[in-house]
């Protein structure tokens, strides 16, 4: 795979997120939008009239195909990630795949596995680890400004109308709070403490068989617990919060996209910090990538797919708590 200063992306699946991907490589240097598919050649062609990209594809696999292409964002529903990550990958396209990476652990595991076969680069798309507020977190807890972290509070929601037609509440599309908002938590708490020891959690599951408001609980084996709390029903302060021995720190709101931390220690006064984000924020995760892709690089240092995997498996492990399975999780077995 040749490694270009000026990286050529494709985006799969032109919906909302795919907009606001488009929007940030304007602001990624060395990135130029080349290409968009959708299953809709209408769809494809307005959107790429839209954000200036050279070609429109009626389809997902004359995306993949674009000689043209150097990356290929995936931007599809939930349920479709895996089946288009492996697409573009059996393609020699690095991908970088909206969260989650797969709607659950089985599919994460067997897109890595395929990921590391081919020797392509393959990143779960999680923006907030990118940003500026985020990095400057990991280093201020590795510094031990607040001591070892032993507790994490992190919450996100906002009001919606129940709908069945809406991706948000349609089962078939792997809808609910806790894959489509609650991952940045349980990102978050990865992140910061690894992989839970237990997992529980409990919600409210609404009309149409998806879970609108969840809680989840989360204990270590460093004795470090977290509590994430996500609703798509019910707006929340969209703050994080984790606190060491020494003190504690505050992101956002909101946390996933903050500009800003506020350390709390003894009784000093709050030391607020701010941390400008250029773009809409999608362009650090996307200058990461390209720097990945220039270095010949199969894996994220940031994003490992280990942790992908081990996210999925929280998710599962909360689903499983809650009583949670998707129709075509049914069918597959």
């Amino acid at each position: 795979m040749p490694k270009p200063e000026a990286v050529n992306w494709g985006i799969l699946g032109p919906g909302r997120i795919a907009h606001r991907f488009a929007e940030g490589l304007g602001h990624a240097a060395g990135a130029r939008l080349a290409a968009v598919g959708s299953r809709s050649a209408e769809r494809a062609e307005r959107f790429a009239a839209q954000h200036g990209a050279a070609r429109a594809h009626a389809g997902y696999e004359a995306l993949a195909a674009d000689a043209g292409v150097d990356a290929v964002y995936v931007a599809t529903p939930h349920p479709q990630h895996a089946a288009a990550c492996l697409l573009c990958l059996e393609a020699g396209k690095p991908v970088l795949c909206e969260k989650p990476l797969t709607v659950n652990a089985a599919e994460a595991r067997a897109v890595a596995a395929r990921a590391r076969d081919c020797g392509i680069l393959l990143m779960e798309g999680m923006w907030t680890r990118f940003i500026p507020a985020t990095v400057a977190l990991r280093e201020l807890i590795a510094a031990g400004e607040i001591g070892a972290p032993q507790v994490m509070h992190a919450d996100i929601g906002f009001a919606s109308t129940p709908d069945p037609a809406s991706r948000l509440y349609a089962p078939e599309l792997a809808g609910g709070a806790l894959l489509d908002i609650g991952v940045y938590g349980v990102a978050f708490a990865s992140m910061l403490l690894g992989s839970p020891a237990n997992v529980t959690a409990s919600a409210h599951i609404g009309t149409t068989g998806v879970d609108e408001r969840t809680a989840v609980s989360l204990s270590y084996p460093s004795g470090a617990v977290a509590a994430l709390t996500c609703s798509i029903t019910t707006s929340s302060p969209h703050l994080a919060c984790v606190t060491g021995g020494d003190g504690y720190v505050t992101v956002g709101p909101p946390f996933w996209h903050g500009d800003q931390l506020t350390v709390y220690r003894g009784g000093a006064d709050p030391d607020e910090r701010s941390y400008p984000i250029t773009g809409n924020g999608f362009n650090y995760e996307a200058e990461h990538f390209m720097e990945l892709i220039r270095a010949g690089a199969r894996e994220s240092p940031l994003m490992p797919l280990a942790e992908s995997i081990a996210i999925s498996e929280t998710l599962d492990a909360a689903r499983r708590c809650i009583g949670l399975r998707y129709p075509f999780e049914e069918r597959a077995t």
